[in-house]
């Protein structure tokens, strides 16, 4: 090599040093890429002991980015510029991605741990039939969260928000499709009505009946508002509440399902089209579905465990709602282009006109 180097002109030299630079410089950052994870996934949804697990079996680091609602998650990435490998978003979004060519195929013969997954959970998939593109990851639903030492009474209902009594105490999540849901169950119809009469039905009910008491709607500040007393009422996630509370504190909070239902959903994991790392991504949809994976995540948050059965046999935590509580609610779809009614709807309560 020596020899060859010294027959180089100077000059082709020079260039030969800075080509070998460069093609050392590219390996490297592929090498830098390969061992990087990049999850996008919902606030408090994946716990940290869980991810250092796979970190460490794996040799791999988690980047771990988040959103506060669907809207946001697709925004940002349609927007551009977000270099995420998983995504978790939930079902009537999978449909949406699926239509705008942003996944990539799930290769299900290198997850060993499909098999574990709740056969009813998968029929209820239909949003992506023979999950081609999705796996779930969990299947539940945003309730309601009272402060029992500064609410003495009240049913457990979505007609809590309602109350005059409780007016600047409560606060419902900024997500159009969660707070039209509950609105239009409360009403008797279903959550994913494409009805121009129901949807203005349940806009005049948020607007005129429930926003009114409300500090706000809030889909990232909400279980904080809720842990400093801000609140007493907060719509939102059990997970989210939970871990903003120190233990100690857990008795304060009862936690519910309202008795007329809203809107559930199944969050699944996807790998993005543009992935630079997809083996690393489906190794993650796997190592997930190990039943005692799923049973300490379930765990962490307090969850029953919906979509893995052997991992039901293993849970140690306490849950804060029941599966059998999920039965009134109905899995949000996507509507299609009668998306614009609830744009229309929601703006109009957002902006007040």
């Amino acid at each position: 090599m020596k020899k060859i180097l010294r027959a180089v002109k100077p000059a082709l030299l020079v260039l030969t040093i800075l080509f070998v630079g460069l093609l050392s410089s590219a390996c490297t950052k592929k090498d830098e890429v390969s061992k990087n994870l990049y999850i996008f996934n919902w606030t408090y949804y994946t716990p940290d002991s869980v991810i250092e697990k796979f970190e460490k079996e794996y040799g791999i680091d988690v980047v771990y980015d988040y959103f506060a609602s669907n809207e946001e998650m697709f925004a940002k990435l349609k927007a551009g510029g977000a270099n995420y490998d998983l995504c978790f978003p939930s079902g009537d979004y999978v449909s949406i991605m699926i239509k705008e060519g942003m996944l990539a195929k799930i290769d299900k013969s290198t997850i060993k741990n499909f098999g574990n997954i709740d056969q009813g959970v998968l029929a209820k998939s239909d949003f992506d039939p023979g999950n081609e593109y999705s796996v779930p990851y969990y299947m539940g639903a945003a309730g309601v969260a009272v402060n029992r030492t500064k609410v003495a009474s009240y049913e457990k209902s979505w007609s809590i928000f309602a109350r005059e009594d409780l007016s600047g105490k409560m606060i419902m999540l900024d997500d159009m499709r969660e707070v039209f849901g509950d609105a239009l169950k409360f009403l008797g119809y279903s959550v994913n009505s494409t009805s121009e009469a129901e949807i203005n039905a349940a806009r005049d009910l948020i607007d005129k009946e429930w926003k009114p008491n409300l500090l706000k709607f809030d889909a990232e500040a909400f279980a904080k508002n809720f842990a400093a007393g801000e609140v007493w009422v907060a719509q939102g996630y059990a997970e989210s509440i939970y871990a903003e509370m120190d233990p100690s504190r857990w008795g304060e909070v009862d936690f519910f399902i309202p008795n007329e239902g809203g809107p559930s959903y199944i969050d699944s994991m996807v790998i993005l089209k543009d992935s630079k790392n997809i083996k690393a991504a489906m190794n993650f949809i796997d190592f997930i579905h190990r039943p005692e994976i799923y049973a300490e995540f379930c765990d962490a948050f307090g969850f029953p465990a919906t979509a893995n059965v052997p991992a039901r046999e293993l849970k140690k935590g306490p849950q804060y709602y029941s599966a059998e509580s999920l039965e009134p609610c109905e899995l949000k779809k996507d509507v299609g282009a009668d998306l614009e009614k609830y744009n229309a709807a929601w703006q109009q309560i957002k902006i007040g006109k």
